[in-house]
């Protein structure tokens, strides 16, 4: 399993450095192209950790996900769900900590592709995060929201943020939930990930229009909790 774990850092690292400068040069085309040529990173990550670590994947209910754009909301235990995030739904805009910007060669071509950085000790945050989600979304690009807004171990209880949620209420559109257990082989703080099958649950739309953010977030945070207890 280390030696495994060596070779995916092998190949995952000088791969990352390519990307990134590749990024650079890619900054001066439209958005669409760059997007596209940066997050091919992405695809490589997910088939690499599943070809060196044996990290594989499996997606229940893949058809709950909706045509029309939409705000995502998925449980965070690892660093694999950030990444996965691309391949299951292309054209999207991460929430994200402001501070990840500045990780050498990742943070430089994250920021190529328009995440939504909030800085979380500004009080206007959710401020922020309501006008440039909005946008994004106008856009067409999916919103993906991190609602414990750090890694949490399976099994732990974090309180939810309510950013999200009134992202939703604000812009009428509607919020697809996600659950997985990507914690129990790629546990935060650990370098060693184990081999397995990671499940990922895709839960029913939850309509915003009528609803308070209170609602919106009961209802995600119910749904979220119990589909990711019984991935245990």
């Amino acid at each position: 399993m280390i030696f495994r774990n060596f070779l995916f850092y092998l190949g995952l690292i000088p791969t990352t450095i390519f990307f990134a400068l590749l990024a650079t040069i890619a900054f001066v085309l439209p958005f669409r192209l760059r997007y596209f040529i940066i997050t091919r990173w992405s695809y490589f990550f997910i088939a690499w950790a599943k070809l060196t670590c044996g990290l594989k994947y499996t997606v229940r209910n893949p058809e709950n996900i909706p045509k029309q754009n939409c705000i995502v909301f998925c449980n965070h235990q690892s660093m694999w769900e950030t990444i996965f995030m691309q391949v299951l739904f292309p054209n999207q805009a991460w929430v994200l900590k402001k501070e990840l910007l500045k990780i050498p060669f990742f943070g430089w071509g994250l920021a190529l592709l328009k995440p939504i950085a909030i800085d979380r000790r500004n009080i206007n945050s959710v401020k922020q995060l309501i006008e440039q989600g909005a946008q994004r979304l106008k856009d067409n690009r999916r919103v993906i929201i991190f609602p414990e807004g750090t890694r949490v171990a399976p099994g732990v209880k974090h309180r939810y943020s309510r950013g999200g949620a009134a992202l939703a209420e604000a812009t009428g559109y509607p919020v697809l939930c996600m659950a997985h257990n990507a914690g129990l082989f790629w546990p935060r703080g650990f370098w060693i990930k184990k081999p397995g099958t990671i499940e990922v649950v895709i839960g029913p739309l939850i309509e915003s229009k009528g609803k308070t953010a209170t609602e919106i977030n009961a209802l995600a945070e119910q749904w979220m909790r119990d589909r990711a207890s019984s991935l245990l």
